[in-house]
């Protein structure tokens, strides 16, 4: 079984980044071939700073191995590396309908968020997506719930080149976690944790330092209620025990069931020290792997060679069966 996933190397990962995809890589690298890619690509369609883009490749390289990825056992690679990513985008465009692409949320959300350019590109954001997961014969994607709709537009694309051009492509499908797969921001409870949010109070990033990440915890909005306990008015106490279920790598019933007889300020309290000792190991090694750069960059060298390996393949197939090239591609 074969497993891809990519991550946007802008701003700082945060809990939700953490929670929602980077565990999920570090467990799927012990049972399967996994390959992850920091996708610079996707992050030129929104307004950036080359400079910039360079260091936080690097930066999110380092926190990808900090919080458990190990070359030697899954393929790590930066994607504008292995040109086929481009190259086949191009091509399933071929076969994706301008319609489904009208109906990507993600575009919609991000386009109306712009002051500057909306490029073509952040348009056509969804099909480089599914060329970075075909390209790889990809069985299963771990992502955060907010990529769903993403995926079914890749198994989408996949099925309508099969069935135009014969079998070639995966179809793959989405592994979303069950507990987690959508952590929200503390200060605004009802939108999904992220680094552009007007505050960072309630993104708890993972470089962030103990205080800091008290800090964010113990003043987190919760409701005027005083049980913990999860409901459909309680966005603020139900975001924190979903996060305490992840950190104690238990459910959210367990929890409740815990801390059923505690006030708000003892659960946060709680939750505050529980996510401290749960963030802390990663950002200690990140600190040891992110200065030496020379490291970093020939671990996103040797993984381009090998996922340039699998690549190739793939696309000499999708040539011959689209007719692209010379002749003698043909199998």
């Amino acid at each position: 079984m074969r497993i891809f996933s990519g991550i946007q190397p802008t701003g700082r990962k945060h809990l939700g980044n953490y929670v929602g995809a980077i565990r999920g890589w570090v467990e799927a690298q012990d049972r399967a071939d996994a390959i992850y890619c920091m996708v610079d690509l996707h992050a030129i369609t929104v307004p950036y700073e080359p400079a910039e883009l360079r260091a936080y490749v690097l930066d999110t390289t380092a926190i990808l191995m900090a919080a458990g990825l190990d070359p030697e056992r899954c393929i790590l690679f930066r994607q504008s590396d292995v040109r086929e990513h481009t190259e086949l985008a191009w091509l399933l465009g071929a076969v994706t309908a301008h319609g489904d692409l009208n109906r990507m949320t993600q575009f919609k959300d991000k386009s109306a968020r712009q002051r500057e350019l909306v490029s073509a590109g952040l348009f056509f954001y969804p099909v480089l997506q599914a060329a970075d997961i075909l390209l790889y014969k990809t069985d299963e994607v771990p992502v955060g719930d907010d990529q769903r709709q993403h995926l079914e537009l890749a198994r989408d694309i996949a099925q309508r080149f099969n069935d135009r051009f014969g079998e070639t492509f995966v179809v793959p499908r989405h592994v979303i976690p069950e507990i987690g797969g959508r952590i929200m921001d503390l200060q605004s409870p009802e939108s999904k944790m992220s680094t552009t949010a007007p505050t960072e109070a309630g993104t708890v990033l993972l470089l962030d330092d103990d205080k800091a990440i008290a800090k964010k915890v113990k003043s987190a909005v919760t409701d005027s209620g005083t049980e913990v306990q999860r409901g459909p008015d309680k966005a603020g106490i139900s975001n924190l025990i979903e996060i305490m279920a992840v950190v104690r790598d238990s459910t959210p019933d367990e929890v409740e069931r815990e801390f059923s007889d505690a006030r708000y300020g003892d659960f946060k309290g709680a939750v505050a020290d529980a996510l401290v000792d749960y963030v802390a190991p990663i950002r200690e090694r990140y600190n040891e792997i992110r200065p030496d750069e020379a490291a970093i960059e020939r671990v996103l060298e040797e993984g381009a060679d090998r996922a340039r390996a699998v690549a190739e393949d793939t696309m000499e197939d999708v040539r011959a069966k689209m007719g692209i090239g010379p002749v003698h591609a043909l199998p």
